[in-house]
C-alpha cells in the first residue's frame, strides 16, 4: 500500500503572502516542511502540490531544483488538486499536510498513518485533532484512504468545503468511519502554525535556537519551558474558522 504525503503550498496566501518562500533560519519555510515529512518512516513518497497560478512559478522551480515530487492543479478547489496528484503519483493512502506548519513531526505522522493502517479497511479516515485537540495547532495531519478521497471529490459540491479538502469527510460521519489520535497531555492551548507575521517571528525563534530542522516537537516543548514568554509572541492571532 503506498502512502504518500501531499503538501498544499501557494504563495497567495491572504494574511502573509508569499510565506511558503520566506526564510526560515538559511532555508525557505517549506523546504523545512518538506524535510520534516520526509523524515517520516512510513511514508512512501512526499509530493507539493502547487497550483498552475503563475505566481507559483516560484514554488515549481523550487521544487525542481531540490528534486522534489511537484503537482500543479486548481488553486481553489484543494480537493481536485489532492485527488489528482494521488492519481498522478498512485498514492493508495494519502496524508494532508499544509506548507505553513514548519514544525510538523514525523513521529506524529508515523503514529497517526500506523494507527489508520492497522484499523484498515474499517476505517476510512485518521486525523490528529479529533475527537479533540490535544496537539499544537501546527502539528495537525490527516491521513485518508484513497477510496474515501475519490468518494469525497465526487460527491462533495461545496465549494468553501473542497478548498478544505477534507471537510465532506468530517461533516459526514454516517458515511466514512474517522479515528482520531490524540495525546495523553493536552497542548491545544500552544500555536505552531504561520498565518501572521507574529507566526513567523514565533517558529523563527524556535529555528534560531536550533539551527537545523532535525528537532523534535518534545524539544520544542523542552525550549519553551525554558523560555515562557516566546509562546506569547503569537498568543494574540486568531485562527480562522472553515464556513
Amino acid at each position: 500500500m503506498k502512502v504518500v504525503a501531499i503538501i498544499q503550498a501557494r504563495m497567495g496566501s491572504t494574511r502573509l503572502p508569499g510565506k511558503v518562500l520566506m526564510d526560515l533560519a538559511g532555508e525557505p519555510l517549506l523546504a523545512r516542511v518538506v524535510n520534516r515529512c520526509s523524515r517520516a518512516s512510513t511514508l512512501n513518497g512526499v509530493v507539493v502540490a502547487t497550483t498552475t497560478k503563475l505566481a507559483d512559478e516560484a514554488i515549481a522551480r523550487l521544487c525542481a531544483e531540490r528534486g522534489w515530487p511537484c503537482f500543479r492543479g486548481s488553486e481553489d478547489d484543494v480537493l481536485d488538486r489532492y485527488e489528482l496528484a494521488a492519481e498522478a503519483y498512485k498514492a493508495d493512502v494519502v496524508v494532508r499536510i499544509t506548507s505553513d506548519c514548519p514544525l510538523i513531526e514525523p513521529a506524529i505522522i508515523d503514529r497517526t498513518v500506523r494507527e489508520f493502517l492497522k484499523r484498515r479497511p474499517d476505517v476510512d479516515y485518521a486525523c490528529n485533532f479529533l475527537p479533540n485537540r490535544t496537539f499544537p495547532l501546527g502539528l495537525d495531519m490527516e491521513v485518508v484512504g484513497r477510496d474515501a478521497l475519490q468518494r469525497a471529490w465526487r460527491e462533495d459540491h461545496n465549494p468553501a468545503w473542497r478548498e478544505h479538502v477534507t471537510e465532506y469527510v468530517l461533516r459526514h460521519p454516517e458515511l466514512f468511519r474517522i479515528h482520531g489520535v490524540t495525546n495523553d497531555r493536552n497542548y491545544s492551548h500552544m500555536r505552531w502554525t504561520v498565518d501572521e507575521a507574529e507566526d513567523l517571528t514565533f517558529v523563527r525563534r524556535i529555528y534560531g535556537h536550533f539551527g537545523h530542522d532535525r528537532f523534535s516537537w518534545l524539544d520544542v516543548l523542552g525550549v519553551l519551558a525554558e523560555h515562557l514568554d516566546w509562546s506569547a509572541l503569537n498568543r494574540s492571532v486568531k485562527q480562522k474558522v472553515v464556513g
